[in-house]
């Protein structure tokens, strides 16, 4: 099984982390380790984004079958829902 060395950092650059990951790993799961292992707030949703093209990775998927090469550094950021606009008549 391959190895990715990658790094995981959080939207504001207040946590980071070296990792290295089979590339069958899925998204979902590097979510997951970065809620856990820095106990970011867990009724919040995250993405997973790889930095060098913006591009949002599909939880689902593997790293290695999303494009993630060794050396690339995925950033963990906060899904932000828009509200409704109340009271427009």
């Amino acid at each position: 099984m391959p190895e990715l060395k990658i790094i995981v950092r959080t939207a504001d650059l207040t946590r980071k982390a070296e990792l290295a990951l089979r590339s069958e790993t899925v998204g979902a799961d590097v979510i997951q380790a970065a809620v856990d292992n820095w106990s970011l707030p867990t009724d919040t949703g995250y993405s997973l984004v790889h930095t060098n093209d913006g591009r949002t990775l599909t939880p689902a998927s593997a790293l290695g079958a999303s494009g993630v090469k060794d050396g690339d550094i995925l950033e963990v950021q906060p899904v932000l829902v828009a509200g409704a606009l109340h009271g427009s008549d």
